[in-house]
Formats: C-alpha cells, structure tokens, sequence
C-alpha cells in the first residue's frame, strides 16, 4: 500500500498589490466626484440662510465718567 501526499497549492495571490492600487483610484476618483458634484449641490440646498448683519454707520465709542 503506498501512501498518498497532498500537497497544499501555493499560496501566491499573484495580484501583485493591483487590487489594492484600483481601490486607491476608485477612492480617490469618489473624493474628486463628492467635491465637483456634491459640494456644490449642498451649498444650494441651504438656500438663503445668510445672516442679516446690521452695522450702523457711526460707533461712539468715547467713554466719559459721570461725576
């Protein structure tokens, strides 16, 4: 009777890192869309909530003491 050996395959991905290089570019071509498309986008979405600032025209700042 003779005996049998299996050999377990080689553990060579074989990838050489690409998959981690496509979901650096896949990454950074989300960040570049979100700043061209979204931004803009949730900047109009607000709609006119700027403050309303009234500022006199003249500020008397001189101080005198009462006597």
């Amino acid at each position: 009777m003779s005996t049998v050996v299996n050999n377990p395959p080689n553990s060579d991905s074989g990838g050489n890192g690409m998959g981690f290089l496509l979901g650096v570019i896949l990454l950074v071509v989300a960040v570049f869309l979100l700043f061209t498309y979204g931004l803009p986008i949730l900047q109009r979405s607000g709609g006119n909530a700027n403050p309303q600032l009234n500022v006199p025209g003249q500020v008397d700042v001189n101080i005198q003491k009462s006597k």
